[in-house]
């Protein structure tokens, strides 16, 4: 399996992959394992040391991405020509190059280790400074050479000449304007004719408004400085290519110096990362051995907040290779275990880990069994994940291995969990790796207070407010506390003393009881009677109310008759009987301009139709249209032609 995801060290080079600023960088963190070279190790973690030394003292480096600058180099090399947006960002480039030789070199006042890579890195100041005179804002500036300074003043000239005689043809014609401004056009400068007045203006037409009305007109004056400044734009294109020509050939030759360059800046990212983590977990340089021999001081899980987070102190070494932690439930055993090896990972990888002190043992490998490991695609139990696991871990188990296991022997029969339990134990202990494992078996903790080389850890926890304190004991054994953890959740006195019983036999359950300081108390007469009813009843609890089930045929009581006043629920509207309720109890009312269908449930007497109308009474009045009763009379007193539809 993968481990981690397990310790969630995954997560920890997310967060350490935003600190770095290139790509390499970023990739290089994702890609992040073990060192198992002692001497590299120990360079890595200097390297992270001097890197937050000098930020604390200098700030953050002057670090930019380089692939945009990649990109650019990869073009010049194929002979492409540079254009200003890719020279301004070589230029740019080139100064963060220098500002960060400027960083480095101030680094040297502190007799950093790292400022000396700043003899790594060339500026290539003559090309940065050629590139910033020539290129600006994306462009070509006007200065770049002397001839195309000269060239862009005869266009701006012939611009302004076209516009001034633009303004004569204007003024002088204007009775054959129809504005009073002139107007470029595809390029050209034009003025508004009047239809009517093409013959008097000598030019040609450029385009006319969407009207026709209006002719946009280059007058012939105009026309001469047109071709003139056309002759000029060629001039201008040819002494723009040659000029960036000129400084694409400068790029290509300094290519090996930039490639460097970007090389030392993609190494420095990712140095300077790491001291950046450092400083954002509050990380201390932890020393580094061989001889199986780990000490955290005030170890945090660099997830956790920071505030919220209880300080870990852990050891194991010597003649100690494996820890078996108890206590109960959410009383932090398993992320315990996982800030052991979070720590021990991060500083083998050349991190600071999270803690105030740290010596920490060089590992071969990191293996770990934590969570359920269902996986339905595979038909796995939980127990039968773990095993699975548990086999993988144990053939690859060895004397420089550390190991974690969370909840070891769970998952299936208590009896045969705990024997499978003290069996990985024996292995591991065997084995000669450094392991801690979880459990709330007593057997377990049996075997590992009479074993060699094991000890008994418990996370305290207090009984009186029923809150974890994260804080480990080594050498001590702890206590699941689920009776105590039950009995001040609520559950009844009857339910704990069943309990007891089948965990610790029925002597214990009728010697003892849980109070109401959630402790182990005398009893005396505590036996409960039998068949007595139960002795708790959970106060404030909400009752599920029942429907009650009429009687077939009393669905409709009362029987509400034609022409009763009833008042229609939920709106309360009123409304007249108009068909009596069915064998489903429904009933048809006439409410205003409509009729419909209503559960007799839903509505209620009003007004009996015997105190509104007298007997013998025509409802046909009431809930028939005049068009329809007329109808119906005729059809009763004569053969009629053509139908009248019933009304539903």
């Amino acid at each position: 399996m993968n481990f981690e995801k397990q310790i969630e060290f995954d997560k920890v080079k997310e967060l350490w992959g935003d600190y770095a600023m290139t790509k390499s960088a970023k990739e290089q963190i994702a890609g992040a394992e073990v060192i198992l070279v002692e001497s590299e190790l120990r360079k890595q973690i200097r390297d992270t040391t001097n890197s937050r030394k000098m930020i604390e003292k200098l700030g953050a480096p002057p670090l930019q991405d380089v692939e945009e600058l990649k990109e650019v180099l990869a073009g010049s090399e194929k002979g492409e020509c540079l254009t200003p947006w890719q020279l301004e960002r070589v230029e740019k480039a080139l100064t963060a190059v220098r500002r960060l030789k400027s960083y480095l070199d101030r680094g040297k006042l502190y007799g950093n280790p790292l400022a000396y890579y700043e003899e790594n890195l060339d500026a290539v100041e003559s090309l940065g400074e050629e590139i910033s005179r020539q290129i600006r804002n994306e462009a070509v500036d006007d200065y770049a050479s002397g001839e195309l300074s000269q060239i862009r003043r005869k266009i701006a000239k012939c611009e302004e000449k076209m516009k001034e005689k633009a303004g004569q043809v204007m003024r002088s014609n204007q009775s054959c304007m129809a504005d009073n401004f002139y107007t470029l056009r595809n390029g050209r400068v034009c003025v508004p004719v009047k239809k009517e007045c093409r013959m008097k203006i000598q030019g040609s037409v450029v385009d006319k408004s969407a009207t026709g009305n209006t002719l946009f007109m280059e007058p012939t004056a105009v026309g001469k400085y047109y071709e003139e400044l056309q002759e000029l734009g060629i001039q201008e294109e040819n002494e723009v290519y040659r000029i960036l020509y000129t400084l694409t050939a400068m790029v290509v030759d300094a290519v090996p110096k930039i490639q460097e360059n970007i090389r030392m800046v993609e190494k420095l990212d990712y140095i300077f990362s790491k001291g950046k983590l450092s400083i954002g977990l509050h990380g201390a340089e932890p020393l580094i051995n061989t001889e199986r021999r780990v000490f955290l001081k005030d170890a945090r899980h660099p997830l956790m907040d920071p505030a919220a987070n209880v300080p870990l102190q852990f050891e194991l070494g010597g003649e100690v290779r494996g820890i078996v932690v108890t206590g109960p439930n959410t009383g932090g055993k398993t992320v315990a275990i996982k800030t052991v090896m979070l720590n021990c990972v991060m500083a083998q990888c050349g991190l600071h880990p999270a803690c105030q002190k740290a010596d920490i043992c060089m590992n071969n490998a990191y293996l770990c069994d934590i969570g359920d490991g269902q996986d339905l695609a595979e038909n796995l139990s939980t127990f039968s994940a773990h095993i699975k696991n548990v086999l993988e871990i144990l053939e690859d188990a060895g004397k420089d291995s550390f190991i974690i296991m969370d909840e070891l022997g769970s998952g299936t029969d208590p009896a045969e969990g705990m024997g499978i339990a003290v069996a990985v134990l024996e292995e591991l202990r065997e084995s000669g790796a450094n392991f801690l494992v979880t459990t709330h078996y007593p057997e377990v903790k049996e075997y590992a207070r009479q074993a060699q080389g094991i000890i008994n850890a418990r996370m305290e926890f207090n009984k009186e407010t029923l809150q974890p304190t994260y804080q480990m004991v080594i050498g001590e054994a702890g206590e699941s506390c689920a009776f105590y953890i039950a009995s001040h959740l609520g559950m009844p006195d009857r339910m704990l003393q069943t309990a007891a019983q089948a965990a610790y036999g029925e002597e214990a359950a009728y010697a003892y009881q849980y109070g109401e300081q959630g402790g182990l108390e005398k009893a005396g007469d505590a036996k409960p009677k039998k068949g007595a009813a139960p002795t708790c009843k959970k106060q404030g609890a909400k009752k599920i109310i029942k429907m009650k089930q009429a009687k077939y045929g009393e669905s409709c009581q009362p029987k509400y008759q034609i022409g009763d006043s009833v008042m229609v629920y939920p709106d309360k509207k009123i409304g007249i009987v108009c068909t009596p309720a069915n064998e489903k109890g429904v009933l048809r009312v006439q409410m205003q301009g409509k009729k419909i269908w209503i559960n007799c449930k839903r509505v209620k007497l009003h007004v009996a139709a015997a105190e509104l109308y007298p007997e013998d009474y025509d409802f046909s009045i009431i809930f028939e249209t005049v068009e329809y009763r007329k109808a119906r009379h005729e059809m009763e007193r004569k053969y009629t032609e053509g139908a009248i539809q019933y009304e539903e």
